[in-house]
């Protein structure tokens, strides 16, 4: 027995209506969504961490995630493991033409350009209405916002370069500094710094960014340097905003030597 069939039927077992395992049988699509949302972050976890023992484990979390949803669908009589794998090798072949075909690409550049053109393709075969049909909602909304910029810029809906980019997110925390003086409503004020995170997101485009990833190295260096903190000058409770703040370059400078 192969290691797939293996899986799948452990998968089988798990969901068994009189044998099985009572939280696995007690779940749902809905339900068990969460979980692969986490699965997938944990191995881009372990990329990051360059860690190929925990990256192997991760994958295959993330792998039985993808059966578990499969073995509901089953269930359901609504398509298999089986459909799932000829689906994705099929989109493949059909999106790599230039290696399943006879079509020539240069570079990995027109290929984006190429494999976005057949999605596209692919979205209107579908009967897609909106060139920005098809994106995500349950993306994360740095995530989200970026792709929202990229289909608009496919048809011309983009400045060229970074620089107006610089002029629009000073005038989106303009208008949110003016919502905040003006003691404006809360709701106002959210939208108008959703409108600035906007704004930075497609900075981070015409950068080249990926700002999940930005935002995730910000977010791992704020936290090793509150942990040195933590180590050097605690405890840090009782302390003023200056000694917390003099505490914090010194670890910077640490970090520079």
């Amino acid at each position: 027995m192969d290691e797939m069939t293996r899986l799948l039927d452990i998968m089988a077992r798990l969901r068994d209506p009189v044998a099985g395992c009572p939280w696995d049988k007690e779940q749902n699509f809905r339900t068990i969504a969460p979980y692969t949302i986490e699965e997938a972050y944990e191995v881009a976890e372990a990329c990051e961490a360059g860690d190929p023992a925990a990256l192997k484990d991760e994958l295959g979390d993330l792998l039985f995630q993808t059966v578990f949803h499969a073995r509901m669908a089953e269930e359901a009589g609504l398509f298999r493991f089986a459909d799932v794998a000829k689906a994705i090798s099929d989109k493949m072949i059909r999106r790599h033409p230039h290696v399943f075909g006879d079509v020539k690409v240069n570079g990995a550049a027109a290929q984006t350009v190429a494999w976005e053109e057949t999605k596209a393709k692919e979205r209107a075969a579908g009967g897609a209405a909106s060139v920005l049909d098809g994106v995500g909602v349950a993306l994360p909304a740095l995530t989200r916002a970026e792709k929202l910029q990229k289909r608009a810029a496919r048809v011309g809906f983009d400045w060229q370069d970074a620089a107006p980019v610089f002029a629009k997110i000073d005038e989106e925390l303009d208008e949110l500094r003016d919502e905040i003086e003006g003691k404006a409503e809360q709701a106002r004020i959210e939208d108008e710094f959703g409108d600035l995170l906007f704004a930075v997101v497609n900075l981070a485009r015409h950068l080249r960014i990926d700002p999940e990833q930005a935002l995730r190295g910000a977010s791992r260096k704020f936290e090793h340097r509150f942990r040195a903190m933590e180590a050097t000058a605690a405890p840090l409770e009782g302390k003023s905003l200056d000694e917390l703040e003099a505490a914090w370059q010194s670890v910077k400078a640490a970090e520079r030597k």
